[in-house]
């Protein structure tokens, strides 16, 4: 499903995670690390928006470096702590995702139903909670149809409730539509309810599988 070849990431000079290969098969990963590890920066290096050295190939026919458009288009990527245009409303941002993403309108009135944000979908992004902003990325993530989709810290500024909700939209985008996910948390995930094919950790610079 994923194959990255050849990644190295710097800051300033400073080489803080390199990959020398890495091949994922479709499924649901975990990926852990410390603070500062590089979940994150390895997660925006997938997701097509922080620059590296090395390449990355979707189905061993979309290349991230080659093919930017076809690559972005087919991965979805939720933030750990999204920020948004405050003057926008949540369903301009909906619209704006789902048009990019060539999704239906019932999908997003799906989501957006699910994760009970009628009643505030059409504020302005600026009055958002960090929770409401947290569900409002969740639903960016699933528009449109991709192969795969990144989650950063999913599990914060949710609540109990809407937990349960991604989990299911988690279990039926993969079984459904054969979605792969890598889903960084601190919190413990629910491996069992997810069928979780396998563990990541980023450690010593580098990825590995646990």
């Amino acid at each position: 499903m994923l194959r990255i070849l050849d990644y190295h990431k710097k800051y300033q000079n400073l080489p803080v995670l390199t990959v020398p290969e890495l091949n994922l098969p479709n499924g649901i990963f975990s990926l852990k690390g410390t603070n500062g590890s590089g979940k994150s920066t390895l997660l925006k290096s997938l997701a097509g928006i922080l620059h590296f050295h090395g390449n990355v190939l979707l189905n061993e026919k979309f290349s991230l470096k080659k093919d930017a458009i076809a690559y972005r288009t087919r991965v979805n990527f939720a933030p750990a702590e999204p920020i948004y245009p405050e003057f926008l409303t949540g369903y301009e941002m909906v619209k704006m995702f789902a048009s990019a993403k060539s999704s239906h309108s019932n999908q997003a009135e799906k989501y957006i139903s699910e994760m009970m944000m009628g009643s505030y979908i059409d504020d302005e992004l600026g009055s958002y909670s960090s929770g409401m902003l947290k569900k409002l990325s969740l639903v960016l993530a699933f528009l449109g149809h991709p192969l795969l989709i990144l989650l950063d810290e999913p599990l914060i500024t949710i609540d109990t409730e809407s937990l349960q909700i991604l989990y299911s939209w988690i279990k039926e985008r993969h079984q459904v539509e054969g979605c792969s996910f890598i889903i960084a948390s601190h919190q413990i995930l629910e491996a069992e309810r997810l069928k979780i094919t396998a563990g990541l950790i980023v450690s010593d610079q580098t990825v590995q599988f646990i």
